[in-house]
Order: structure tokens, then C-alpha cells, then sequence
């Protein structure tokens, strides 16, 4: 599992002209840094794309699933189960019908290669999954925290943000990281509903190495490196929130 990873920086690190070499070197014998030198002179602009529409889909799968996540679990409007499985069957659509759909409407409204427009369209992917996992992990708060709460005069709005969220933390940082890798990692979204605007997120700059009759193969595998870091610091640093958020709900008292 770990060789893929392990030859994609093999393959960053091998000079241009002993990358078609056969056998393949398994270690660079003659090691270069022109691909990362590469990434830092051509790249940077579309890594800065790339983390504003993550931390844009971030907000925006917040700002929508926690409020829903707590109405569901704890509110239990009429017609709960029929939303739920909504938002089910809404994972279960194949992405370029949606990436289609998108377009089309995109076209129409004269929003087509904006940062907000891919924004808008990589957070129907993680909303979905956001308000269920969320839906799962603030059904475990205990509802006596809540009828203490109403004791002490809070209403809904309160209880949510002063004893359901606090207290889903958990949950919120799993929802949080997920929608961020979807986002960082999303290209069927970016290739069709960007492609062509002033501000292309990395997976299109990736693509930028490639040509009908040349890969740059060291420089696109410099760039899948470097794209790479912030993934795994963000899954090391939030290890253990991740660990609990996406379990949560699965065992009841």
C-alpha cells in the first residue's frame, strides 16, 4: 500500500532523462530538486485556490450541516426519516451527472470559472455526509443537558450553540477535515465548472504537465508530493478527534 507512495517521490526526485530508463531505477541514484524547484516557481497560485475553496467549502458544510445535524438529532421534525434517506440517496448520485447538471445551470447564470461557484458545487458532496454524520454524533448527547439548559432559560438557538456544539467537537473537526480533502482533492468539479478561469485550484495545475506528446512526469509527481503534506498533517494532527467523530453513534447505551 505504502510503494505507490513511496514511488511517486521516487519518481519527483529521478532526472528527466533516466525517467523512460528500463528497468526503472528503485532509487534515485542521481536524485534532482528541478520538479520541487518547479512546484515553488509555477504552483504557488493554484495552492492558494486550492485552500480558498477548501476553507470555503469548509464553512459553507458548517454553517448548513451542524444547525441540520442538531435539528434532526435533537429537535425531530415531522419528516425526519424521508430526509435522511434524501440525503442518503444524494451520495449515492454518480458525480459527473452532478458535475453535468452543475454546468448547465452554471452556463445560465453567467457563474462558470469562479472560486465561489466551485465552492458552491464541491460543498453538495459534503453536506450531505456532514449533516449525517453529525445527525449521528449529537443524537449521543446526553438530552439531559438539554433539559438543564431549558431549566436555566436557553432556547433551542442557545442549547445548540452553548451544550450541542461544544460537545460535538468531535464531530465537527471529522466533518471539517473530510470536506477540506474533498475539496483539496476534488478535479471533476474543477475541470468542468473551471477550467478555464483566471483561478484554477491544484488539481488543474497538476494537469498542466500533461501534453498529448509529454509528461513531465518529475514535475507532476513534485506537485503530487507537495499537495500531499497538508492532507497528512491535517489527518495527523486531527487523528483522534477523526477516530472518535466517525464512530460516534454507532454503539447506543
Amino acid at each position: 500500500m505504502l510503494f505507490p507512495v513511496y514511488w511517486m517521490v521516487a519518481v519527483s526526485l529521478t532526472p528527466a532523462d533516466r525517467m523512460r530508463k528500463s528497468p526503472p531505477d528503485l532509487i534515485p541514484l542521481t536524485p534532482t530538486f528541478d520538479g520541487y524547484a518547479r512546484v515553488l516557481r509555477e504552483q504557488l497560485p493554484y495552492f492558494g485556490t486550492s485552500l480558498l475553496v477548501g476553507l470555503g467549502v469548509v464553512a459553507v458544510t458548517l454553517v448548513l450541516a451542524a444547525p441540520a445535524g442538531y435539528a434532526l438529532a435533537k429537535l425531530r421534525p415531522p419528516g425526519r426519516a424521508p430526509l435522511t434517506f434524501i440525503l442518503l440517496v444524494a451520495q449515492m448520485i454518480p458525480g459527473i451527472i452532478m458535475a453535468l447538471g452543475f454546468y448547465s445551470v452554471y452556463v445560465r447564470l453567467g457563474i462558470t470559472n469562479t472560486v465561489w461557484g466551485l465552492i458552491l458545487a464541491d460543498s453538495t458532496i459534503a453536506v450531505p455526509f456532514a449533516v449525517l454524520v453529525l445527525t449521528a454524533f449529537m443524537s449521543s448527547v446526553p438530552d439531559e443537558l438539554l433539559q438543564a439548559a431549558r431549566i436555566d432559560g436557553a432556547g433551542p438557538v442557545r442549547a445548540f450553540w452553548s451544550v450541542v456544539l461544544p460537545a460535538s467537537r468531535n464531530g465537527v473537526v471529522t466533518v471539517a477535515l473530510f470536506a477540506f480533502l474533498w475539496a483539496w482533492s476534488d478535479f471533476l468539479f474543477a475541470a468542468t465548472l473551471d477550467g478555464g478561469g483566471a483561478l484554477k485550484p491544484l488539481t488543474l495545475g497538476i494537469y498542466r504537465y500533461i501534453g498529448n506528446n509529454n509528461q513531465e512526469w518529475n514535475a507532476i509527481m513534485a506537485t503530487a508530493v507537495v499537495a500531499s503534506v497538508p492532507a497528512a498533517v491535517l489527518l495527523v494532527l486531527a487523528q483522534r478527534f477523526v477516530a472518535a467523530g466517525v464512530t460516534a453513534g454507532a454503539v447506543k447505551d
